[in-house]
């Protein structure tokens, strides 16, 4: 088979039956493909919405939450096909997207991974590849070079960058393979970071394609009820990455790097209508200390023991 759809959901029907919409829309004709879902214990009837449709979509219901990595690689280890097209619920393929990729890849042998152009729901191109992290691009982000010089994304030629977002990313399985997969220390945020870095430290190149298009609804962005839980999840997870890639001594001397523009951007909303201080505050704080706080992950543990308490109650 060439080309396995691989989408995690989390509580996000509606938007999970727009992406698989999207999938029969803009599947090239005669492509030997296949869809598959893992619904994230989800509790908003997804998994019973994906077996109403048919259309011969495996489905993968866990009943309990995990992790964005670990949903991924489960998806990755299951697929049957030569590519795998990563894809958050919340991602709706344009037309010739799907094509554009595989195109890529193809003819590119040393390529593991390509990213699509993503796009906000009104149509804009958003930032979706950037160089791997590191000093120079902290210190990029603390002198607000940040656009300049790390990220990679935008113009209308297919080129090598450092990495690209999972929303939309096709994966060669043999490159995912070769390298273990995500690494499920990664709950959400960093993972795909970490996923590009290891292709390309076994020799594999990362590519932007520009010319396939995927609209991110990037639902968990909107969220302002959660928005300090992914704000934690966020430091947490790049400095695990910085850690890991880079040593503890080097990570922790980016830090200060890292919090220095949101200090900035702190002290300037006090001044300025519409902006939040306090977020730009936490933002800081967490950059400094990503150890601190509750995030994403701990969300999901308070839910699977809900759960599993009202398992033991039936």
């Amino acid at each position: 088979m060439l080309l396995s759809y691989c989408v995690v959901n989390t509580n996000g029907r509606n938007h999970l039956l727009a992406c698989l919409d999207a999938i029969a829309r803009t599947t090239p004709a005669g492509l030997e493909h296949e869809v598959l879902v893992l619904d994230n214990a989800s509790d908003d009837g997804s998994a019973e919405a994906v077996r109403s449709r048919g259309d011969g979509i495996r489905l993968i219901e866990l009943d309990r939450r995990t992790g964005k990595a670990a949903n991924d690689s489960r998806l990755l280890r299951e697929a049957n096909g030569e590519f795998c097209l990563l894809l958050n619920e919340d991602s709706e393929l344009r037309p010739g997207a799907v094509g554009a990729l595989l195109d890529a890849l193809r003819a590119d042998p040393q390529a593991g991974a390509a990213g699509a152009q993503l796009l906000s729901p009104d149509g804009l191109r958003v930032p979706c590849a950037w160089r791997l992290p590191g000093f120079g691009t902290a210190l990029a982000g603390a002198v607000f070079l940040h656009r300049r010089h790390t990220v990679q994304s935008g113009g209308t030629v297919t080129r090598a960058v450092g990495w690209v977002q999972s929303s939309a990313m096709l994966v060669r399985r043999s490159a995912a393979g070769q390298v273990g997969w995500l690494d499920p220390r990664f709950f959400v945020y960093s993972d795909e970071t970490d996923f590009c870095k290891r292709l390309r430290v076994a020799g594999w190149r990362i590519l932007y394609v520009p010319t396939a298009e995927a609209v991110h609804d990037d639902q968990m962005a909107r969220d302002l009820a959660g928005s300090e839980r992914r704000t934690v999840e966020y430091h947490r997870n790049r400095d695990l990455y910085l850690r890991k890639h880079h040593g503890r001594v080097a990570a922790f001397l980016m830090r200060p790097l890292l919090a220095w523009p949101y200090l900035l951007r702190a002290i300037a909303a006090v001044a300025l209508p519409g902006h939040s201080p306090r977020r730009y505050w936490l933002h800081a704080r967490q950059a400094l200390m990503p150890g601190r706080g509750e995030g994403i992950r701990e969300a999901a543990d308070a839910y699977n023991r809900r759960i599993g308490s009202a398992d033991a109650v039936k």
